[in-house]
């Protein structure tokens, strides 16, 4: 009897000391506090990237005007010429015979208009046969003029100043009429297209009605921005229906002639954004490629609740379904937690949570 009662004496002790110690353990768990914090609501901007195509102001095939042997070429690849710059001259031999028998021809038929109208001032001929020599002799003129577009055709100018691509015949090449010798690109200004979705379209068309043009950023393959900011001066007249886009043609100036046609890039627009909800990157967890967040409840538990990132900046999401500014929600340790555990938190205000992080958005 007296075994067993020190047995249980002991069993009662060791119970005790472990119920004490459990105690304790949740004492210390229920100590730990966590950061909560609120999204941040208020109007701001971000910046949206575009993928873009890049297009010379000027940008033309030069082909011949007529058929012969192409005899010189005044200028190099990617020579920079001047408006009316000598370029190619295609063999002229031939129409500079066409024209010489033209204004033969034309010269002959003046002779005959002359004699007839002496006739007919002594009223030797009719006044119909005068307007019949005089119908020859401006159709011999017509066909000198013809003669001589036909010669002018054979030299070939530069209609504009620009940067000559690569040759598509070589000198002594027979060229055939309307044949491509090169194209032709005037860079001193560019035009650079991005499509935009039908949402933005409406929020920059709501924002550009207090501005005639809104500027706009170019960020090149090379992961720069190049120095000159371009301005949005046409937008198409027409949605795509197949994508829900539309056209969009920014203006960039291009001294240095850096930009040429046919690169690429990325067009950097500013959009608005009015009672944007903005919340910390870090305060959110991915499963199945979808954005969750810890939201803490009146009784301070918390709850998992998707939520759509509209924008994503650095630092920074911006929220468009699944919490409102009155929310609460974890900022820190939200992979010690499970949906629905109740903590202990510390709140931090939002614009002091934002303005600790790299980029706050002003």
């Amino acid at each position: 009897m007296k075994r067993t009662g020190l047995l249980m004496l002991m069993g009662l002790g060791l119970l005790s000391a472990a119920t004490s110690c459990s105690e304790k353990h949740e004492e210390k768990e229920e100590q730990v506090k966590f950061l909560v914090t609120s999204p941040l609501q208020k109007d701001t901007t971000i910046t949206k990237e575009y993928v873009s195509q890049i297009h010379a102001y000027q940008h033309i095939e030069v082909r011949a005007l007529e058929k012969g042997y192409l005899q010189k070429i005044y200028v190099d690849e990617g020579q920079r010429v001047q408006q009316g710059q000598l370029m190619f001259q295609i063999m002229p031999m031939v129409y500079k015979a066409e024209l010489q028998r033209s204004k033969a021809e034309a010269n002959y038929v003046g002779i005959e208009y002359q004699n007839t109208k002496q006739l007919a001032d002594k009223n030797v001929v009719s006044k119909n046969e005068l307007a019949l020599a005089q119908a020859k002799l401006d159709k011999a003129n017509a066909e000198v003029g013809l003669a001589k577009t036909h010669l002018d055709f054979t030299t070939i100018k530069a209609p504009f100043s620009g940067i000559m691509d690569h040759f598509q015949a070589r000198l002594g090449s027979l060229v055939d009429e309307g044949d491509l010798l090169t194209t032709l690109s005037d860079n001193s200004k560019m035009w650079v297209y991005f499509n935009v979705p039908e949402a933005e379209y409406l929020a920059y068309k709501a924002h550009a009605r207090t501005k005639d043009e809104t500027q706009v950023k170019l960020l090149m393959a090379n992961n720069e921005v190049f120095k000159y900011p371009g301005v949005v001066q046409t937008i198409e007249a027409d949605f795509n229906n197949e994508t829900g886009n539309i056209a969009f043609r920014a203006t960039f100036p291009n001294p240095d002639g850096l930009l040429r046609n046919g690169e690429t890039g990325s067009v950097l627009m500013t959009v608005p954004l009015k009672n944007a909800v903005i919340i910390p990157q870090k305060a959110t967890f991915e499963v199945l490629e979808k954005k969750f967040v810890y939201v803490v409840d009146a009784q301070n538990k918390v709850h998992q609740r998707e939520v759509t990132v509209a924008s994503e900046m650095p630092d920074l999401y911006i929220i468009s379904a699944g919490l409102k500014a009155s929310d609460k929600l974890m900022l820190e340790g939200i992979r010690k937690v499970k949906d629905g555990d109740k903590i202990s938190f510390t709140y931090q205000e939002p614009k002091s949570v934002i303005s600790h992080l790299k980029v706050y958005s002003e």
